[in-house]
């Protein structure tokens, strides 16, 4: 059984992953995101499931993204395989053959933003909020603009990287992020009901459709990793990222908060 997310599938052929570390702002870790891979490979061979949706526990955070304690004694040495863990993630949720719907119910930051526009149809609420927070911590963004561009051009791709801010749910909304808002209360309902609709159309159509939209964003994709190794390698040798994030946890005690 999955210690960090819960999993059920319903009689639509709908299959739910919830990320469930509410009290870390659904914050994951290494093996969080072992279990949301095996989910999605299992969800993918199923005949009885169709589409999937992914959401997050409480009603503050999808999920805030990693946890920065689990990063916190990150080096260099650490640096390709720590990379190539987050390629193997993508990578999951990019080869997968069903829709994937995102039910965002509340702030989407740094990887979990990346994760959310991996996903192929969003839905949120008036208090979602989205965006690369991490130069506020001294991190280098690299995947994040790579998909930011890809969806938002290179000038917003800009403005968002550099300064760190989070967009809220209306600007999301306006520039394509989020294709729909609805109340709160009414996000996860709504996102089974988009899915439940996605399950119904034919399903080799749905697979080559997906299929193509990877292949053109492949090359792109595996620049951004290669690129991740080298640009991370040189700005933890530097030591500004650990300077940094140890202001960070001082600062906030340790908890995870939102620029």
């Amino acid at each position: 059984m999955p210690q960090y997310i819960e999993v059920r599938v319903d009689t639509s052929g709908v299959g739910l992953i919830r990320l469930n570390r509410p009290e870390k702002l659904n914050a994951w870790t290494i093996e969080m995101r072992e279990e949301i891979m095996a989910t999605l490979a299992d969800f993918d061979a199923r005949d009885d499931v169709r589409s999937i949706v992914m959401t997050g526990a409480g009603n503050r955070a999808f999920s805030a993204g990693q946890d920065l304690e689990e990063a916190h004694d990150f080096d260099t040495e650490r640096v390709e395989a720590w990379m190539r863990g987050w390629e193997r993630f993508y990578d999951a949720l990019r080869s997968l053959r069903k829709p994937l719907v995102m039910a965002l119910n509340g702030t989407a930051a740094g990887s979990a933003f990346q994760v959310a526009l991996l996903g192929d149809i969003r839905i949120g609420h008036t208090g979602v909020r989205m965006g690369q927070p991490e130069i506020n911590a001294g991190i280098c963004s690299v995947t994040g603009p790579w998909i930011m561009n890809a969806m938002l051009g290179l000038s917003r791709t800009i403005e968002l990287t550099l300064t760190g801010r989070l967009m809220d749910a209306d600007e999301c909304h306006r520039v394509g992020l989020l294709h729909e808002i609805v109340p709160e209360g009414e996000v996860l309902g709504r996102a089974m009901a988009v899915a439940s609709g996605l399950a119904a159309k034919p399903p080799v159509a749905m697979r080559l459709n997906k299929q193509r939209f990877r292949e053109v964003s492949e090359a792109g994709f595996r620049d951004a990793i290669d690129a991740g190794i080298r640009i991370h390698v040189e700005s933890y040798l530097s030591g500004e990222p650990a300077r940094m994030m140890e202001e960070f946890f001082q600062k906030r005690g340790g908890k995870v908060k939102f620029a």
